[in-house]
């Protein structure tokens, strides 16, 4: 695990974009204030949208079995059986 490097306020305040672009490139910083941590700044992890075909089928492999009876049962005891009609006055 990495130390993450110390900035000041002061730095904050005067090289904020210079620190924003390393972040958005992946570093993350702690945040000092005379001389004490008062916080940190991390990149925000992205979402991906796609999986590969390869990695699906390597997360499947560890996935659980499913029931599909006892799926059913789930559904039905959480269905409303009964379906009114919304345009019903």
């Amino acid at each position: 695990m990495s130390v993450q490097p110390e900035i000041t306020q002061r730095d904050l305040r005067n090289r904020s974009r210079e620190i924003m672009d390393a972040i958005q490139g992946g570093q993350s910083f702690t945040v000092t204030r005379d001389g004490h941590p008062i916080g940190q700044l991390v990149p925000l992890r992205r979402r991906r949208r796609f999986v590969s075909r390869h990695e699906f089928a390597a997360m499947s492999r560890t996935a659980p079995d499913i029931s599909l009876d006892m799926f059913r049962v789930d559904q039905d005891a959480t269905t409303d059986h009964y379906l009114d009609d919304p345009y019903a006055r």
